[in-house]
């Protein structure tokens, strides 16, 4: 073999017909590649968007991009903090605003409450007031009838010792009924009891109307003590006498008020005037016993009534 390398076959040329044809498909290359000068007045119209048309969905893309992105940027900015210590006086004039604050609301608290026991204060003073009023005037009343009935019982105490002979039997009877009587005393206690209920409130906690109170009641309670006595007495002294010693006729003849009893009585002797004139005597006490508790609580009501006046000026 020979060293040289072979020769490549030359390549033959196409025929005319060829390059001919290759020329006419190349030309609309050409044609193509030069650019189209598009006058104004070729240029073709933009359509008018209507309301309903949608936009396109690249400029559609592109505005939920810039919203998407304008959100997550307000989202996540943080504003920058000044954290640099304040001076000592902002920490004090803070504490001192809080402080007014506080007291302010204290001071006031303090002042709607007062005012709100004033007017309960108020309130229950002039009921008190009328209570005391209608109470004097309940125990001037008693008084005039309890005076009557003990100086019954001192006429009927001289008509029983007499003798029998002489004995006005007729007024004895009468005498009997009239002492048979008894006024009894119940105090208006409504705003008495409501005010005790109320002794926190300062108005009354800081004045003396619980000791008058205290005192008022208690002489009450010695009213209701001798009455309790004087219908036992009148039970045990008063009735057995009326119903051993009084025909029917003349016990409704001596309790009414325009009848008068007559002078004929059952089984009457002298012992029986003797004890029935011993009886009396411990009625007449008792009775004195309330006209004295009577005056009493009387005065104690005035006292009462005069210092709430004084103390709280309630109007009548």
């Amino acid at each position: 073999m020979s060293d040289e390398q072979p020769q490549k076959p030359k390549r033959q040329r196409k025929p005319a017909l060829t390059a001919k044809v290759k020329g006419e498909r190349q030309k609309p290359k050409a044609e193509s590649a030069k650019p189209k000068a598009i006058s104004a007045e070729n240029k073709p119209e933009a359509k008018p968007k209507t309301e309903n048309q949608q936009p396109e969905p690249e400029t559609l893309q592109t505005a939920n991009s810039e919203l998407q992105t304008d959100t997550t940027m307000e989202v996540h900015h943080h504003p920058q903090l000044d954290h640099s210590p304040k001076p000592i006086k902002e920490y004090l004039l803070e504490g001192f605003m809080i402080f007014v604050a506080v007291m302010m609301g204290f001071i006031a608290e303090n002042i709607r409450e007062y005012i709100d026991n004033n007017e309960q204060v108020k309130h229950l003073t002039e009921q008190l007031v009328q209570d005391l009023k209608a109470d004097t005037v309940q125990l001037n009343r008693i008084y005039r009838e309890e005076d009557s009935i003990y100086k019954y019982n001192d006429t009927l105490i001289n008509l029983l010792k007499l003798p029998l002979a002489r004995a006005d039997t007729r007024r004895i009877q009468k005498m009997v009924a009239n002492s048979h009587s008894m006024w009894l005393f119940h105090p208006s206690a409504g705003a008495l009891n409501a005010i005790k209920s109320q002794v926190h409130l300062k108005q009354i906690s800081n004045s003396e109307i619980i000791s008058y109170f205290a005192l008022y009641e208690r002489h009450i309670e010695l009213i209701h003590t001798a009455q309790d006595i004087n219908l036992q007495y009148q039970r045990t002294y008063l009735d057995p006498f009326i119903t051993a010693h009084f025909t029917p006729a003349n016990l409704e003849a001596s309790f009414a008020n325009n009848a008068q009893p007559t002078a004929q009585m059952r089984n009457l002797t002298q012992g029986d005037l003797d004890q029935l004139a011993t009886d009396m005597v411990l009625m007449r006490l008792i009775t004195h016993e309330m006209i004295i508790d009577n005056r009493q609580v009387n005065a104690d009501a005035l006292s009462l009534l005069q210092y709430v006046q004084k103390q709280f000026h309630p109007e009548e």
